[in-house]
């Protein structure tokens, strides 16, 4: 029998290289635990006081800053100047590091800190002069403006003082502490958002240019449309929304074939295009803004609602505040860098944006001689020249040389493939003004426009309610009125035969007040009415979402704030269901279509038409229609290159990229051309199923047509510029990537990389009622606990009240600083 100590324990069989090797694991994971509790400790210690009290270098008087539970700030002080102090402060408590590296993109100064990989957007911002344009406006501000903006960058200037040692961890990451903050910084960060929004229309001009010498007019017009029988322009009253109007477009009768579908279908659908696949989207710059009188409420005052659809960022873009002093009582969102509130409600009146999309860059082909003079009507002339030096980590200074014309700064450097010389005319370099505060302080519709009459650019949609139950519509911006043309084309700048003559007056811009409707809407679509007098834009948003916010809102339901954000977040789109109809159609009567293809039609034959994440008919559907557009422009245009960095030099079917490319599809669909039937195939049936054929058989597509899902081919992938790289700390420092419903025209418009950045419901019956939240949440720093905390509500679907009264503030409290002045 044994007994416990006949019994001998195995001797220890680790070689030398495995105990080395064990060694060096438990070296590795003690290092990486050092480093993210470094990570940890630099963090935290950079999170900013919330309670208590703080004193500041430049406050004339205590300020008390009160956030609720989601770190939203109402800033209250005795003087405008404190206020906007405070919100400089404030501001930069949560967004620092997002700031600076707001106004070194918009000042092209990233590489700097980022090296040479930063090189190509330096150069693109420094040829633009965003800075040099900040800086003219800046000349140009009243004594009051500026001084607000002087008041807002003191605060900032104090916060930064303070945090020596505790700067975010991104400065510590990137080796970097952050300069001043200087007045015109505010402005560079105002300038990009006009890059953002208006300056994209000259590249689509340059490629028309290629089109239509390849093409011709007739074909180049197909594909150029830019009106459709869906547009909504929000000051016409349609009378039978069963009929279209007078902008139905090519209707093509002498070619129309006899074997398309029963238009019936058609009458209330629309068509689509793929412009939210990944590999090749259009960006959803995008936004939804409606208003409704109360005759369409349950309370019988207004409902106000705004979604701006820009691209995705992390932080987020928006930082929502409350400010208030004196009669200045305003809440909503404000963009970071910037005093005043951007999109919002004051005590009395509500209001909300979409981009109007106006075209205000032309291209002018300069005409230069040997001695480097440029023609004119007048003679010859130099240009002006502006020497930018961009400072590179690690590396030596690049100098660029900027030439300017009368025009503008010569931009061929921008344009790939261009040896031209290329002069951009942009109403940016004319001295914007920003009227923010005036807004802000308006009290009814009169002082609303007077305050909008003054805002150059971007120009926006603007809808308006107010407590006393009114509702109204103005466009705003500075838009030229041209001596020839409409900005689609580069145009000779050796005469004047282009030249803007002046600017839409702003009584003349599209306005309406108190329709009888009592509905209007925008979605970035067409705004003016027909034998409107002046060109407002070459290019208008495709009309999908629009079409939709009114077939909702018109209903005759009466509305509640729920059904305000149901509609935000709606996913059914005709546009795609009706494409899917079309495809069905053409498989159904093809010669030899394959079981494949006939599975997939089958799939989209019993889709409802909502974009949902779990379904695989939204995602043959938008595949299908790649493949057709492609086989469509592929024998005209050209293939495209295997290498998609050479794509943009030369002329190929991508080359076509419009934002109302789904109203030609459509219009394709519809008519069936023979002028647009490629020679290989017999009729438009056979065409289509090709197109299905090719979606369906693609090396990504899975076995089981019935698993691929909308949601992952048209995920949201958001991602912290530098947190998002470093191991370990990119789980909790950004979203990453989600499966998603929605597609780029239903009223969610969403795409990989762009979708509502905010959602605001204004409730003109009770302002403590109205709903706002972010796409992520109010603070920079990944430790905040205001970090990520809305990112649930936008992914899922919901929102939060936005406390406006002294009683709502008081009651969502969560904390309270005290800001003094420095004794």
């Amino acid at each position: 029998m044994s007994t416990l100590a006949e019994i001998s324990l195995p001797k220890s069989r680790r070689t030398p290289i495995s105990r080395i090797l064990l060694w060096l694991l438990l070296a590795v994971l003690t290092l990486l635990a050092a480093a993210v509790g470094y990570a940890y400790y630099v963090a935290h210690s950079a999170l900013p006081q919330l309670d208590g009290r703080l004193q500041a270098n430049g406050l004339e008087a205590p300020v008390t800053v009160t956030r609720d539970s989601h770190g939203v700030p109402t800033i209250e002080a005795a003087t405008l100047g404190d206020l906007f102090f405070a919100q400089g402060y404030v501001t930069a408590q949560d967004r620092l590091w997002q700031m600076d590296i707001m106004r070194r993109f918009g000042s092209g100064e990233l590489s700097e800190i980022l090296g040479d990989t930063a090189l190509k957007v330096d150069r693109e911002q420094r040829i633009l002069g965003l800075r040099e344009a900040a800086r003219k406006s800046l000349r140009t501000a009243s004594p009051r403006d500026r001084s607000f903006f002087e008041a807002y960058a003191r605060g900032v200037n104090a916060y930064i003082a303070t945090r020596a040692g505790k700067l975010p961890i991104e400065f510590r990451i990137l080796g970097y502490t952050p300069k001043p903050w200087l007045v015109e910084d505010s402005l560079v960060i105002a300038n990009e958002m006009v890059k953002d929004l208006n300056y994209h229309h000259f590249f689509d001009a340059r490629a028309r240019e290629k089109i239509l010498a390849k093409l011709g007019p007739e074909l180049t017009a197909d594909l150029y449309v830019n009106r459709s029988w869906h547009d909504r322009p929000p000051t016409v009253m349609r009378e039978d929304l069963n009929q279209p109007d007078n902008s139905s477009g090519d209707s093509d009768n002498e070619d129309d074939d006899d074997d398309s579908p029963d238009n019936s279908v058609t009458r209330c659908a629309p068509a689509v295009s793929p412009d939210s696949l990944p590999v090749e989207s259009l960006p959803v710059n995008g936004s939804n803004d409606w208003v409704v009188s109360g005759a369409h409420t349950v309370t019988g005052k207004p409902l106000l609602s705004n979604d701006m659809h820009l691209g995705h960022q992390m932080p987020n873009l928006w930082y929502e505040a409350h400010l208030h002093s004196g009669v200045l009582d305003v809440a909503g969102v404000t963009l970071p860098g910037m005093p005043y509130v951007i999109v919002g409600h004051n005590q009395r009146i509500a209001w909300g944006f979409t981009n109007v999309g106006p075209t205000v860059t032309d291209v002018y082909i300069e005409n230069f001689n040997a001695q480097g003079a440029y023609q004119t009507p007048s003679g010859w002339v130099q240009p002006e020249h502006r020497v930018e030096v961009i400072h590179v980590k690690g590396q030596a200074d690049v100098s660029l040389d900027v030439k300017i014309t009368r025009h503008g700064p010569v931009i061929t450097d921008l344009v790939p493939g261009e040896t031209r010389p290329l002069a951009l005319r942009w109403t940016l370099y004319g001295s914007l003004h920003i009227p923010f505060f005036d807004v802000n302080a308006a009290q009814n519709w009169q002082e609303f426009r007077q305050a909008f009459s003054q805002l150059d650019a971007p120009g926006q949609n603007v809808v308006y309610a107010d407590v006393d139950g009114n509702i109204g519509y103005q466009a705003t911006g500075k838009i030229p009125i041209r001596a020839a043309g409409d900005g689609s084309l580069p145009v000779s700048g050796a005469d004047n035969a282009h030249e803007w003559t002046a600017y839409i007056p702003f009584e003349k811009l599209p306005s309406i007040y108190n329709p009888p409707s009592g509905i209007i809407g925008t979605a970035n679509g067409r705004i003016t009415p027909d034998n409107y007098p002046n060109s407002i834009s070459m290019e208008w948003e495709a009309p999908w979402r629009t079409a939709r916010i009114y077939h909702v809102l018109e209903s005759g339901r009466q509305f509640s704030e729920a059904d305000m954000l149901a509609l935000q977040t709606d996913i059914h789109s005709e546009a795609e269901l009706f494409a899917a109809e079309r495809f069905v159609y053409a498989v159904d009567h093809a010669s030899k279509p394959s079981a494949r293809a006939k599975q997939a039609a089958d799939l989209m034959r019993s889709w409802d038409g909502r974009m949902q994440a779990s379904s695989a008919a939204p995602t043959i559907a938008e595949n299908s229609i790649f493949e057709l557009r492609r086989l469509l422009l592929e024998p005209k245009l050209g293939s495209a290159p295997a290498d998609a960095k050479k794509a943009d030099a030369g002329l190929n079917w991508k080359t076509y990229s419009w934002q109302m490319r789904s109203v030609w599809m459509e219009n394709i669909l519809l008519h069936r051309p023979k002028r647009w039937l490629p020679e290989a195939f017999p009729n438009y049936d056979e065409l289509l199923t090709a197109a299905v054929e090719a979606a369906v058989n693609g090396p990504e597509t899975p076995k089981d047509l019935a698993s691929w899902r909308w949601g992952a081919f048209n995920a949201v992938e958001i991602e912290h510029p530098i947190l998002g790289k470093v191991p370990v700390i990119r789980r909790w420092a950004q979203p990453g990537v989600q499966e998603q419903s929605g597609s780029g025209y239903t009223v969610k418009a969403v795409t990989r990389h762009h979708g509502p950045s905010e959602r605001f419901t204004a409730n003109l019956a009770d302002l403590d009622q109205s709903t706002l939240n972010l796409v992520t949440g109010q603070g920079g720093n990944f430790l905040s606990p205001y970090y990520m905390d809305q990112w649930k509500a936008w992914y899922e679907g919901t929102t939060f009240a936005l406390p406006f009264s002294a009683k709502a503030v008081e009651a969502a409290k969560t904390h309270r600083l005290v800001l003094e002045p420095r004794k």
